[in-house]
């Protein structure tokens, strides 16, 4: 009999490429919400201006309802959602895998070229080189070799990386707000809204960024006996949906914060999470502290934009069978620092183009394709299968050898 090859995230059980659901949870609260501290809440002011919570508000619905369904069809098997897909559609799975590579390989250009141009502008005083930019692409690849489970561990830290800078930037802004520029609610045009989420879809794009861990997620656990009840986990997808609001409420107090710090100037203020404590009184006599929380959130940013270079080279590796992700890692980051290298002046071209033209195109993938989970089969077969002759044998003689060590002793 010929055995089949299994791919980076194998189809059987696997301890070292799963995630737990705890993992996921710290991801939708503490690793997502980053992404939006830095040109989301200028486009969000530009468009909506007061009324920036609202579209926010309108696209984290959204995206609950599509976390909801994806989440529910992982909890329905005791199998994860990427052996199901595996098993149900064999060679035709690397289709799937493909296209989701091309989308993160997509969704990566923006945030490395937002990660760039706010390095340069908060940690440097005169403009340096590119290649200072290179030690984040070896950082990346690094990263990006390693198994799923890799991410998990980063969600973990990212706990305590996030949720302390996070917590004291806001209270050190809460000196300079006024929470009455956010009035009257409902005082911008409904047009504005609807533009406001259409340019600012690229930073949304949660479901997309949580999907490969929930994929690797097992939540049900299975039969130990013939007849016994599965001991499913039905409350494993709760804290990732628990954990998804947490970091909707976060990044809407960032919004809100943003907005009431800066009100009418709000629009052209980039790289939100540096600036809204530096009015902090006590700085002018201790000095700039306030960058110390910056560089941990950065670390956390640092992260975030490693998620889709890391997911596509999974994806990589799965449509071409490889175990090894070293060079594919190696690849995609090389090509990925020269794309930076040539192409950071054209920051405002690609951004229309993924935002205005590719917009319908992210949402297919990103919000309308993971529906299509809830058609995969359950394929409940966990179940130990009744022993053979020759191994019900070495069951006995385990048994009788078992039964003689005490004896001995």
């Amino acid at each position: 009999m010929q055995s089949q090859k299994t791919v980076a995230y194998p189809s059987a059980p696997n301890q070292n490429q799963t995630v737990l659901p705890r993992q996921v949870a710290f991801a939708a609260a503490f690793l997502l919400p980053i992404g939006k501290f830095l040109e989301a809440p200028s486009l969000l002011a530009r468009y909506a201006k007061g009324d920036l919570l609202l579209p926010a508000l309108i696209r984290f619905f959204i995206e609950a309802l599509v976390l909801t369904a994806v989440l529910f069809a992982a909890t329905r098997s005791e199998k994860t959602l990427s052996e199901r897909i595996n098993a149900t559609l064999g060679k035709w799975s690397a289709l799937v895998y493909a296209l989701f590579a091309i989308y993160y390989l997509f969704a990566v250009l923006l945030p490395i070229l937002d990660l760039e141009k706010f390095a340069y502008a908060a940690f440097f005083d005169t403009a340096p080189t590119i290649f200072y930019f290179a030690v984040f692409f070896l950082f990346s690849a690094f990263f990006a070799a390693k198994g799923i489970k890799t991410v998990g561990r980063v969600a973990d830290l990212c706990l305590f990386l996030f949720l302390l800078p996070f917590l004291a930037l806001i209270v050190m802004s809460f000196t300079d707000t006024d929470f009455s520029h956010l009035l009257p609610f409902f005082g911008t045009k409904f047009s504005g809204t609807v533009q406001s989420i259409r340019v600012t879809s690229p930073h949304f794009s949660d479901v997309a960024l949580l999907l490969p861990l929930i994929a690797n997620c097992r939540f049900t656990q299975p039969k130990k006996q013939k007849n016994a009840p599965n001991t499913d986990n039905i409350k494993g997808g709760k804290p990732i949906l628990l954990g998804y609001a947490v970091g909707a409420l976060l990044t809407l107090l960032f919004f809100a914060v943003f907005y009431a710090v800066f009100s009418s100037l709000a629009p052209r203020e980039h790289y939100a999470f540096s600036k809204i404590a530096q009015y902090f009184p006590a700085l002018e006599v201790i000095g700039r502290v306030d960058l110390l929380l910056v560089y941990l959130l950065t670390v956390v940013l640092f992260f975030y934009t490693c998620l889709p270079i890391h997911y596509a080279t999974g994806c990589i590796a799965k449509v071409f069978c490889i175990q090894r992700r070293t060079w594919i890692s190696a690849l995609i980051n090389v090509a990925l620092f020269l794309f930076a290298l040539f192409c950071n002046r054209l920051y405002n071209t690609f951004y229309l183009v993924i935002a205005n033209r590719l917009a319908p195109v992210f949402w297919l993938i990103a919000d309308l394709l993971p529906l299509f989970l809830l058609c995969l089969p359950k394929q409940n077969n966990f179940t130990p299968r009744p022993p053979t002759s020759d191994n019900a044998r070495t069951t006995r003689r385990s048994t009788k050898k078992a039964k003689k060590e005490p004896q001995n002793a």
